[in-house]
């Protein structure tokens, strides 16, 4: 359930492994909120493996630089880490960055357009020892039962799916917010327009920006401190001139960058401690649904593209009778490894938004000195098809 990047990468995963799997949207259009996305090597070996790889290359922009750190007055670079064949030789694929809608347009060409049924609400969802069954209603009226083996619950922090599993987990609101703009290249800086991810740090706020859509469009990303602004919704409007407040004593370029903006985003940051389970009975979580994070480590779309490999990998060789086993052994593989990532998640704001001082003076230092290639092995190396499935 749930036509994102997650559910429709997972559909790919488990048609592929021979699982008869078919996508329900409540939305009446698929299309992918918020904007710009990083791939990580261990997100784009597995799009390589799905057959994708030359689409992926159409739609994405293959890095030269990433980790580009700046400071927030005068826009000093306090380190960036060449990619390429450096990061190919080491993990197997390079860093990329696209935009989401590019990236749910690839994946929903690699389905059959018939197993995709949007207008789909679910509203109830009973089980039984042998099968599940789910009701939907339509905008049009009307309501459609379904009957299955088994249900993924791959539609994202708001999960309808996630309740029938555990309690609902508390959500704190970080009192932080984040502005999300895209802007065309040919009015974007010079230096923006790059094939790099920037990072401006600076006190109480940070901002991203690297270019998306095949070097057409530049995605800028900041994040603020906020009391007010409490909604958690990538469709929201924001206002520029807010936007452009925040950062008015921060270096020409950025508010050049920013300035350049059509229009503003703007969400609300709320942290979400990990699950304690995923799985009842023949239900299941992947992606946000079941390890929503925050973006400070850009792994949120890769999680959720590991979380299908491997729940096709468990639901290969599983007949009727064992799909809830099947479902388990996916949980105990998987959710360590995303709990690591969703906890390592919170520390990057204070990181990012220390006030200039020795503490920030220590952290630009070790910034120079850094190699986050090799630090990133673990995350990196991470390989679906030889990692132990638990039981």
């Amino acid at each position: 359930m749930g036509g994102g990047l997650g559910g429709l990468a997972a559909a790919i995963h488990l048609r592929r492994a021979g699982v008869d799997a078919v996508v329900y949207e409540q939305a009446p259009v698929l299309r992918e909120v918020g904007a710009g996305v990083m791939l990580a090597p261990n997100m784009v070996r597995l799009i390589n493996r799905l057959g994708l790889g030359d689409a992926l290359a159409r739609c994405a922009v293959w890095l030269e630089a990433a980790w580009e750190y700046r400071r927030w007055e005068d826009g000093d670079v306090l380190f960036s880490q060449p990619l390429g064949e450096a990061c190919e030789q080491m993990y197997g694929a390079n860093l990329h960055t696209a935009h989401r809608a590019d990236l749910l347009a690839m994946f929903q060409s690699a389905l059959p357009p018939e197993i995709v049924h949007l207008d789909h609400r679910l509203v109830a969802l009973d089980q039984d020892d042998a099968e599940v069954e789910l009701t939907f209603t339509h905008r049009t009226g009307g309501e459609t039962k379904v009957r299955a083996d088994a249900v993924i619950g791959a539609d994202g922090i708001h999960s309808a799916v996630r309740p029938l599993i555990v309690p609902e987990v508390e959500a704190h609101f970080c009192q932080l917010s984040a502005f999300r703009a895209l802007i065309p290249v040919e009015k974007a800086p010079e230096y923006a327009r790059r094939p790099v991810q920037s990072l401006w740090l600076g006190p109480k706020r940070h901002l991203v920006h690297y270019p998306v859509s095949g070097g057409r469009l530049v995605n800028v990303v900041a994040v603020v401190p906020s009391d007010e602004w409490l909604l958690e919704s990538w469709t929201a409007d924001g206002d520029l001139s807010d936007f452009a407040r925040e950062f008015e004593t921060w270096d020409e370029n950025v508010r050049r960058l920013i300035a350049a903006a059509p229009s503003t985003k703007r969400w609300a940051l709320y942290d979400r401690s990990p699950l304690e389970r995923w799985t009842s009975g023949r239900v299941t979580l992947l992606g946000d649904a079941a390890h929503a994070m925050l973006p400070f480590f850009a792994q949120g779309a890769g999680q959720a593209i590991e979380d299908g490999a491997v729940l096709a990998r468990c639901l290969r060789e599983a007949d009727r009778d064992s799909v809830p086993k099947a479902l388990l052994s996916y949980e105990a593989t998987r959710r360590p490894r995303a709990s690591k990532v969703q906890l390592m998640s919170r520390g990057r704001a204070e990181y990012n938004h220390l006030p200039d001082g020795p503490a920030q003076r220590e952290r630009d230092a070790g910034l120079r000195d850094g190699d986050f290639l090799r630090h990133s092995a673990w995350l990196y190396t991470y390989d679906v098809d030889t990692e132990p499935l638990l039981h």
